[in-house]
């Protein structure tokens, strides 16, 4: 029976880490072999590789397959029009299409195939289901809809779950705080920004958190729900327990989260295979180190991934968590972006890194932005950090106490400016939280 107790699928959730291995293991072979015999993006990637149909013995042997990245995809569908040649499935299964949002390059289409869509809304379901979600619930889905793919998979799982769903999108602010103060949302999901500026709203709108039945809040399609600071920004604003959300257009939207125990995002394993590697070697981490995430489709049929490169970096951590789950989970979520990367003074950070420190201070909004600029007199770079000052705030001495906390955190002191208040434009969909502007001076 799915959805009983604590569990969505208990059978599956608990399994053991040796069973686990062997369902993926007989997952893969078969994903391998069809991707091999149907696919010739697949069939010449896997010969250059010396890799067959019958290759796939062990787990082990995955790392056998060459990584696949967006811009090889992007490269194969405008080669292979329209989407290029690693749809497996025939076109009489095909169901939906799905493009990635396009936020850094021309959007890679994907396609579900009927029982593509049924996976999906079954393990969006589970993880729904793990941070306490439950039939009747009032869900109001901000994500966004049509082509995204984050709002559509929310509401399958919404309907198997059996609750009551308000198809907002991430629009209409007004209409947002309309909903949460008359129709009574129990359940909020959004990105993490669009989150906070709800919250901004419900505040201006003299709508305190103890005044709605809100009572969770998911957040994903960018990092920060499990940042301490943006969490507790979160959950203050919205009188939520706040939980993170993951998911990427070429690999499913929403297929891992925090569960109640908040023990970090917990992973479909049954569906998917989680390797971290180092970026340089592109060999295995040792677990709990941090590397980019590969992510390999065990049961996609459509548009299947064969290691796929994400680009986010992240640790995992095989001990089941509190809450009895035993699947691989990844305290802290999403740790930043390989090409967020910023490199200043010889020091390296992430723009999450700032976040934590900028949302740590009470006095400053939630909005912030890294800037990098190229200085001619100099020839060297310039990192400025702009943050925003909470309304009824004035600058006094703010930016000298950010500027320290900066340079505590990031070992390297970038130049700091705090505008006024209500100077940063909101959004509800991603913040961009790094601008290169040497990219205009090139």
């Amino acid at each position: 029976m799915l959805g009983n107790g604590d569990f969505w699928d208990q059978c599956i959730e608990r399994m053991a880490r040796d069973e686990l291995a062997s369902l993926q293991l007989e997952r893969l072979k078969w994903q391998v072999r069809r991707c091999y015999q149907e696919s010739e993006f697949y069939r010449e990637r896997l010969d250059a590789a010396g890799v067959g149909p019958d290759s796939i013995r062990n787990l082990d042997d995955l790392r056998k397959i060459p990584f696949v990245t967006k811009q090889e995809l992007r490269d194969e569908q405008q080669a292979h029009p329209p989407f290029g040649r690693y749809t497996v499935a025939p076109r009489d299964a095909w169901g939906e299409l799905h493009p990635s949002t396009g936020t850094t390059g021309v959007p890679v289409s994907t396609i579900w195939s009927k029982k593509d869509v049924e996976n999906i809304a079954d393990f969006t379901a589970r993880t729904m289901w793990s941070f306490g979600v439950r039939p009747g619930d009032i869900v109001q889905n901000a994500f966004s809809y049509g082509l995204w793919v984050a709002g559509m998979s929310v509401h399958y799982a919404t309907q198997k779950i059996g609750c009551f769903v308000i198809p907002i999108g991430a629009a209409m602010t007004e209409r947002q705080i309309l909903y949460l103060t008359t129709i009574g949302s129990t359940v909020l999901l959004s990105t993490p920004s669009y989150g906070l500026y709800i919250g901004e709203k419900l505040t201006e709108s003299g709508v305190g958190p103890g005044d709605i039945p809100l009572k969770i809040g998911s957040f994903g399609g960018e990092a920060g729900a499990q940042n301490p600071s943006t969490r507790s920004r979160i959950e203050a604003a919205l009188g939520v327990d706040a939980y993170d959300y993951y998911g990427l257009g070429e690999i499913g939207p929403t297929f891992a989260s925090e569960s109640a125990a908040k023990s970090g995002l917990i992973w479909a394993e049954d569906h998917h295979i989680i390797e971290v590697v180092d970026p340089e070697t592109k060999q295995p981490t040792p677990e709990g180190e941090v590397g980019i995430l590969v992510i390999t489709h065990l049961t996609r049929e459509a548009t299947p991934m064969l290691r796929y490169w994400t680009n986010d970096f992240a640790r995992v951590d095989s001990s089941p968590s509190p809450c009895g789950r035993t699947h691989l989970r990844s305290p802290g979520g999403i740790l930043g972006r390989h090409d967020d990367l910023v490199i200043y003074k010889g020091a390296k950070f992430y723009p999450i890194q700032v976040e934590e420190v900028v949302r740590s201070f009470s006095g400053l909004s939630n909005e912030f932005r890294v800037e990098l600029h190229p200085d001619g007199s100099t020839g060297r770079d310039r990192c400025v950090v702009v943050a925003e000052a909470a309304e009824g705030e004035a600058n006094s001495g703010l930016s000298d106490k950010l500027r320290d906390k900066l340079r505590a955190e990031l070992l390297v002191t970038p130049e700091v400016e705090v505008l006024p208040a209500g100077s940063f434009e909101r959004t509800t969909f991603k913040a961009k939280r790094f601008v290169d502007m040497r990219e205009s001076h090139v």
